[in-house]
């Protein structure tokens, strides 16, 4: 008798390869290649986690209402229009596969979250890559590839695996050129990270369409990426759709508590945003002066372009650097560059002394430390 078969557009989806966490032959190592943070999450959110133990025998609120209630009070948002979930990844998965099916387009940058295409495909959708801009979305190539079989575009402002970001502006204008139909998705991950002053996270938008939606997390400067804790800020209307088919009790006890202590610890996500900035600008700065193209970043990682020719390319830097037990993210997508994530104090100083050894030409002689 003949198997179960699978639909053939999901047979021919690439999974999502997650940033390395061990390397062959390397006894330890340091994790730089997920863009966490090395921060850590505030001690109220492992207090809370602690105190929640006793009762992981129940189910945890369906509906997350006291965070929800808590992020509203944070933001400014009405509470109602808000949707808890296993990280952002759950509420744009939701999206895409409620508003986007066979015969649909979903649009996004080339160079994006790998989210998006996988989960169009994943749908039966058709993703359309624009190329990016100065490395962020290209509003006027988005608006350019839009046709009648739109129904969502997406972009991660700022940038994932660039760093860049779009100013407000641009959105606003991408907005407005858009049909009242297709749902303008704002992937707002790096949020916390921004300190440009012309960025918006587009809850003011949200407010004012009927066709706009943000995702948030608390994955990245809240430190909780083990717990898988994210939200979407939406129209009643697409709240309503999201509700009536997510998993009744997605976000688990654990997250619950630990996100709702979290974002009430606004001091210590402050602290963790001067941590990362700070040290986010000395590695572009050491690594520029190297000679090398490091993206403007206005995230919590940064992209470093290496020489196209041997001996210092990013792949022969990759493995330099993983042989001394620094692991960063490689990207097929873009074989000249390494994505870098923002680590601790000790753990910046080393990966920048690394690549500097690296593109002196003296790798060779010192060798690996941790091999």
């Amino acid at each position: 008798m003949p198997a179960p078969k699978a639909h053939d557009w999901i047979m021919g989806l690439a999974p999502y390869v997650p940033g390395r966490s061990h390397a062959d032959g390397v006894k330890k190592v340091v994790k730089l290649s997920a863009n966490e943070s090395a921060f850590g999450p505030s001690p109220k959110a492992i207090e809370a986690i602690k105190a929640a133990a006793d009762g992981v025998m129940r189910y945890p609120d369906p509906a997350s209402a006291d965070l929800r209630e808590a992020i509203a009070k944070v933001h400014g948002l009405k509470a109602e229009r808000i949707l808890c979930g296993a990280g952002s990844d759950e509420g744009l998965t939701l999206l895409i596969h409620t508003y986007a099916g066979p015969g649909d387009e979903v649009i996004f940058s080339t160079y994006g979250f790998m989210v998006y295409p996988i989960q169009a495909q994943a749908a039966g959708a058709t993703g359309i890559a624009v190329p990016n801009k100065n490395w962020a979305a290209d509003v006027d190539g988005i608006l350019a590839a839009v046709t009648d079989r739109t129904t969502m575009v997406i972009i991660d402002n700022p940038n994932n695996p660039t760093g860049a970001y779009l100013p407000w502006s641009e959105v606003e204008r991408l907005h407005a050129g858009l049909p009242e139909h297709v749902m303008l998705v704002l992937d707002a991950a790096y949020a916390e990270c921004v300190t440009a002053g012309d960025y918006e996270a587009g809850e003011a938008l949200v407010d004012a369409a009927s066709n706009v939606v943000m995702t948030r997390t608390f994955s990245k400067m809240y430190a909780l990426a083990g717990l898988r804790v994210g939200w979407l800020y939406a129209p009643d209307a697409v709240i309503d759709a999201l509700n009536r088919w997510r998993m009744p009790f997605n976000v688990c006890l654990s997250g619950q508590v630990a996100a709702l202590a979290a974002v009430n610890d606004q001091k210590h996500l402050d602290a963790a945003v001067r941590h990362n900035n700070e040290w986010r600008d000395w590695m572009t700065a050491k690594l520029s002066a190297l000679g090398l193209d490091v993206v403007p970043s206005e995230t919590n990682f940064i992209l470093v372009e290496f020489p196209h020719e041997a001996p210092f390319t990013a792949a022969a830097c990759n493995d330099y650097l993983t042989q001394n037990g620094y692991l960063v993210r490689a990207l097929p997508v873009l074989p000249h560059h390494l994505r870098i994530s923002v680590g601790t104090d000790e753990q910046n100083r080393a990966v920048v002394q690394l690549i500097t050894t690296f593109m002196s030409g003296n790798a060779d002689e010192e060798g690996a430390e941790n091999g």
